[in-house]
């Protein structure tokens, strides 16, 4: 037997606003705006996880000069920057496909508590820029077993013919 909610149509308003939200941001940081647009810097791609009581971070920077690069740590918030700068030749090129971007890359995201911006380590290798963060005992996630228990059918004590 299937479970179903109840419809409930201002629900599924702020679903869909919030799928549509998450799809142009996602465009927004692959693809990036003209200068003079009006929105900031693009979104490089990026993942993290713990490992070893570490935390973990990558961001892809491909093409990107390393002296181009600045981490900052402000209370509990990592910031990435980076630059791409677009060469300007003399000669003029009609571009017949061009999807790099230039100019500024940004991406934030929220340490966990008691992280010193003292300890991390940052090491940048083929266009991947990984930091490796020591994160206090306090603030790695520890598994808890859940115990599950099978709810058993009971008589109903009717009669069946």
């Amino acid at each position: 037997m299937a479970f179903s909610r109840p419809w409930i149509p201002f629900r599924e308003m702020g679903e869909l606003r919030r799928n549509i939200d998450d799809m142009l941001e996602h465009l927004r940081g692959r693809i990036g705006y003209p200068p003079g647009s009006g929105s900031t810097a693009v979104k490089p791609p990026m993942e993290s996880f713990v490992e070893e009581g570490k935390l973990i971070v990558r961001a892809e920077l491909p093409g990107i000069d390393p002296k181009e690069i600045t981490v900052n740590v402000v209370g509990d918030m990592l910031t990435i920057r980076a630059s791409r700068q677009e060469e300007h030749e003399t000669k003029k090129r009609d571009f017949l496909h061009r999807e790099f971007r230039y100019g500024a890359l940004e991406r934030s995201m929220t340490l966990p508590q008691g992280v010193k911006a003292e300890d991390i380590k940052a090491n940048f290798s083929n266009g991947l820029l990984q930091l490796t963060i020591p994160i206090p005992e306090e603030s790695v996630p520890k598994e808890v077993k859940v115990h599950v228990e099978h709810a058993q059918s009971k008589p109903t004590g009717g009669k069946t013919s």
